[in-house]
């Protein structure tokens, strides 16, 4: 059996047009929102607002909140210290609602091409690369860089 491919996908220093367009291009079909807290101060990002241009663009939307980073691993991710995410979002993860959220974006990135999204460019230094390696650990991964 083949491995299930999931994408990711950050918004930092993009447009909305250049993401949705990312994702059309890889064939997404459902784009799941990491992020804890679903705002933005970059205009088309914030949750309602998003969720509204992925269905113009033909994309499922999907928030997945349990699996987002907590306030002290965001903050840590801010100050670059990478050791302090990867333990705050390991006990993230542990929380009952991070599990059941996990196995149901497991069983969706099974059956549909799912794309997570976060804030960061860089796939490297944000938790949507500590959460694929912890609950997608068999997919294969394709980073999206919005144009």
């Amino acid at each position: 059996m083949t491995a299930s491919t999931i994408w990711t996908i950050g918004y930092e220093q993009a447009t909305v047009a250049s993401v949705m367009n990312a994702l059309r291009d890889a064939g997404v079909e459902v784009l799941a929102d990491v992020r804890a807290l679903p705002l933005s101060r970059r205009p088309g990002f914030s949750k309602t607002t998003l969720a509204a241009n992925a269905r113009e663009a033909g994309i499922e939307y999907v928030h997945f909140k349990a699996l987002g980073t907590p306030t002290e691993g965001r903050a840590a991710a801010r100050r670059n210290d990478q050791s302090k995410l990867e333990r705050i979002y390991e006990g993230q993860l542990e929380l009952p609602e991070a599990i059941v959220a996990g196995a149901m974006l497991a069983d969706l990135a099974g059956e549909k091409r799912v794309a997570l999204l976060c804030y960061e460019r860089q796939a490297h230094g944000c938790h949507r690369t500590l959460l694929r390696r912890a609950m997608l650990p068999d997919f294969s991964v394709v980073d999206l860089l919005p144009a």
